[in-house]
């Protein structure tokens, strides 16, 4: 009885303290207190650098997806526009080519294509079966820096290496064999056929009966290789839909450190002026509106020097989707149509949630370089858009009306410009082969 009685003592102080921490609830009819008023931040200079105004423009904000200028910047650089990334398919075993069998192995070493789909994957599969290869015997294994698909960057990333490549080698093995579509990969499929003139009612099969795998590193003989269209158009992609798994490239090129370092120097940048968490614009990360200013500098420059038009890496207002177009309407239509290139970034609560838009304005009297902001913008993204958006055209406004520019290409799909390259197979000896 003692015991009982102690309990329930406990649980009645629980009960009162519980009371006493809960905040109280509004009474009924009760207004809620008003958030501050979104407060914008910007800065806005001449292509050669002559501020023409700012508000709070040193202010450090979370530049969110404006990150993506830098990596692409960065890419470019390092890589070059025309660089292509190579997935290079190899037998661990021998083909049959008269019974269409690889006795073995099917091998997949990824060298890190940040924008291989199911479109690429097609193609391989078109590739081994003109090669005599429509069913493996064994599995199908991938190395770690094979990638296929979407992943929202470090947000859908799985960080055990081994599971991330066992999700790729399956997404590979699926879309190899239209059994084993999805109304996803048949919808790829019937966009893709009349592109490369395939028929449609005769998808390329390669069945693989062994299952998946992850190492890679026994590769075997070299059956073909994947190329991949130019990085421009890769960067393009990812810039126009704001893709998070821009992160990909900034992986091939080196640590995040490395990224901010570049920035330090080439934005002229004190000590604590850059911070970067990601390559995507993912998480908390630090540039003051002036400094993303800079950064659009820089990175004209960097287009300049490789031989290609911002508007082949940013996308431009109006033209074809993207982020630009859908969060900016008034920027996509009308006389501002085309006058603006540039970057959108959006975070839904991280850093109390942020909108920016950053880029180059053409205008009458000239062209811009600016980065109009939202910050603690939770909740209240689109009228933040709202708000940039009649900021940039009141500018546009005050400096002689918009000039439109040229469009680039359409943004097209991950097979645009890929090519495979077909070395073939090691004959197996004891298999019949057909006469010539």
């Amino acid at each position: 009885m003692r015991r009982i009685f102690a309990t329930l003592a406990i649980l009645v102080l629980a009960a009162s303290w519980t009371s006493a921490a809960a905040p109280a609830k509004p009474k009924p009819g009760t207004k809620r207190p008003r958030r501050p008023p979104l407060q914008l931040v910007w800065h806005v200079e001449t292509v050669d650098g002559r501020v023409v105004e700012s508000g709070r423009g040193e202010e450090p904000i979370n530049p969110a997806s404006v990150v993506k200028v830098a990596t692409s910047m960065w890419a470019l650089e390092r890589l070059g526009p025309d660089f292509r990334f190579e997935t290079r398919v190899f037998a661990r075993g021998t083909v049959d080519a008269a019974r269409g069998v690889l006795k073995g192995d099917l091998v997949v070493q990824g060298g890190g294509d940040p924008d291989f789909h199911a479109e690429n994957a097609f193609l391989v599969a078109d590739a081994l079966n003109r090669m005599g290869v429509r069913q493996v015997t064994g599995a199908l294994v991938v190395n770690r820096t094979f990638w296929m698909g979407w992943e929202n960057g470090s947000q859908g990333t799985n960080p055990d290496a081994l599971q991330r490549g066992l999700t790729m080698a399956t997404r590979l093995r699926q879309a190899l064999d239209p059994r084993r579509w999805s109304g996803a990969t048949r919808a790829a499929w019937r966009d893709l056929a009349p592109r490369r003139g395939f028929d449609a009612a005769r998808p390329p099969r390669v069945q693989v009966l062994g299952g998946v795998g992850v190492d890679g590193q026994r590769s075997g003989d070299l059956l073909l290789v994947h190329r991949s269209g130019p990085l421009s158009g890769a960067l393009r992609r990812f810039n126009s839909y704001s893709n998070n798994d821009i992160e990909r490239i900034g992986a091939n090129l080196g640590p995040v450190e490395e990224l901010a370092s570049l920035l330090r120097v080439r934005c002229d940048a004190a000590d604590g002026e850059i911070s970067l968490e990601t390559s995507s614009g993912l998480g908390v990360n630090r540039l003051s509106p002036r400094l993303v200013v800079r950064l659009l500098h820089e990175f004209r420059d960097t287009c300049g020097h490789v031989g290609i038009p911002v508007e082949s890496v940013l996308p431009v207002s109006g033209c074809g989707p993207g982020t630009v177009t859908r969060f900016y309407p008034q920027l996509a239509s009308g006389a501002n149509a085309t006058s603006v290139v540039g970057k959108t970034g959006t975070l839904t609560s991280t850093d109390g949630g942020v909108s920016v838009l950053a880029g180059f304005v053409n205008t009458r009297d000239g062209d811009y370089a600016f980065c109009v902001a939202a910050p603690k913008a939770a909740g209240r993204l689109k009228s933040a858009r709202v708000a940039e958006e009649r900021w940039l055209v009141e500018f546009i406004s005050r400096h002689g009306g918009p000039m439109p520019r040229a469009c680039s290409a359409t943004v097209g799909d991950s097979d645009v410009e890929a090519s495979v390259i077909v070395v073939g197979p090691r004959a197996d000896p004891s298999a019949s082969t057909p006469a010539n």
